[in-house]
């Protein structure tokens, strides 16, 4: 049973921090995991993708320059290091994984197969 846990979401005032993690369970090896979010009527945003190595990694223009994901693969777990938070980053984060090999494309949230329950991240002016 697939399961992808997230935590660390909160509310937070324009330009503070939070960072991400979601666990992985029942995955084996190490695939290629995303960050989306969410903001209600609107369709999944991709905001970062990362390889299984961690070497590869991708980002939203939105979120260039102030985002990280990395991850532990000792620990199952990928990360989403916030930085500069701005009130247009107010979601629902949510963590996803792929199957196997690569997705065909970072940020189409068809390409993914599992995915978590989601966080909420609230950012105030």
């Amino acid at each position: 049973q697939v399961q992808l846990v997230e935590a660390g979401g909160g509310s937070v005032q324009a330009g503070g921090t939070l960072r991400l993690s979601c666990l992985v369970y029942g995955i084996t090896g190490h695939p290629y995991m995303a960050w989306f979010r969410q903001t209600p009527g609107k369709d999944h945003e991709g905001v970062a993708t990362i390889g299984p190595s961690g070497v590869y990694t991708s980002y939203a223009n939105s979120v260039k320059g102030r985002f990280t994901i990395s991850r532990d693969n000792a620990k199952d777990t990928v990360y989403l290091q916030m930085n500069s938070l701005k009130p247009e980053d107010t979601a629902m984060y949510y963590c996803a994984a792929l199957r196997l090999g690569a997705p065909l494309s970072d940020f189409l949230p068809t390409n993914w197969n599992y995915w978590g329950q989601g966080t909420q991240v609230t950012v105030s002016s």
